[in-house]
């Protein structure tokens, strides 16, 4: 029997291992898409997923591939062009994009600024997330959670309350000033008398309206929130300090009084989201205030 020439036996041996290599060779892992990362949100809320909820995907397709992950609080064109510079492709929102709660654009349709933000998102892939309600209804409210770890408020939340606080005795004015630093407010408003002494605080991040202003102010010496009709909860407390009550009020304005919130669920996504970059991109404060330089 004769015998393989050495130099064959190698050439085969050779081949044969290529081919193995080849069925071995692992395959690219596909790309994280955008419906993937809505899934992950849905499994880690930690809350059912409710079927009448403003948490839609607003901008976007499921199938779309992400390159990063921006949560921010308000998706503003200039808030969404940031983020897309910075390598991000999929905002996460805590508000509207387009100017109403519920994100109905039927009245829209026709008007030029709309137009120019719809087709500035899609022509670079962009996809927004509306993330709402859900966000708020976690345990606990994330929202809150990321606005008192910003003030650094931790220790002096009332543990039978959750949106009140108790302070050692301060001023109203010295409270302000302390959230003002903390927040980088330029135009926070306050009511009341500069001097009242302040123990007790209740905070409603966001819109505040009368119905629910008037139980929470009764709670304690000062009430923060970030906005409310000035015919409802403000003329309430002009009224109540007319009558000799001792109350404050502070007005963050509606972004800076959830943003940390909003910081806060960037590092929430970045544990179930590994494969694209995850980060958290702030929307500027709209307002300023005359004598005070804007940056």
């Amino acid at each position: 029997m004769s015998q393989d020439h050495p130099s064959r036996r190698a050439f085969l041996a050779a081949s044969l291992g290529l081919t193995a290599t080849a069925f071995i060779r692992p395959s690219r892992p596909q790309a994280l898409t955008v419906g993937q990362v809505i899934d992950r949100i849905k499994a880690n809320v930690g809350i059912p997923w409710q079927a009448q909820t403003v948490d839609n995907l607003i901008v976007g397709r499921p199938d779309l591939p992400v390159k990063g992950v921006a949560s921010v609080m308000m998706a503003t064109l200039d808030t969404v062009r940031r983020a897309y510079d910075q390598g991000y492709n999929m905002i996460i929102t805590h508000e509207p994009t387009f100017y109403t709660h519920q994100d109905r654009t039927d009245n829209l349709q026709q008007d030029p600024l709309y137009q120019h933000k719809r087709e500035f998102m899609a022509e670079r892939g962009i996809s927004v997330l509306h993330f709402h309600d859900h966000w708020h209804r976690r345990k606990p409210d994330g929202i809150a959670t990321g606005m008192v770890r910003e003030l650094g408020w931790e220790r002096f939340a009332d543990p039978e309350k959750p949106k009140r606080f108790n302070f050692p005795e301060t001023t109203l004015a010295r409270l302000a000033q302390q959230i003002e630093s903390k927040l980088k407010i330029r135009t926070m408003r306050v009511l009341g008398d500069p001097n009242l002494p302040v123990r007790s605080v209740l905070a409603s991040w966001g819109n505040v309206g009368l119905e629910s202003g008037i139980p929470y102010l009764a709670q304690a010496d000062l009430l923060i929130l970030g906005e409310t009709r000035e015919w409802e909860v403000v003329e309430y407390v002009q009224d109540a300090i007319a009558a000799g009550q001792k109350k404050g009020l502070i007005i963050l304005g509606h972004l800076v009084s959830e943003q940390a919130g909003m910081k806060y669920c960037a590092e929430w996504l970045k544990g179930f989201i590994t494969e694209v970059p995850v980060g958290f991109v702030p929307a500027e404060e709209p307002f300023w205030r005359p004598g005070r330089p804007v940056k």
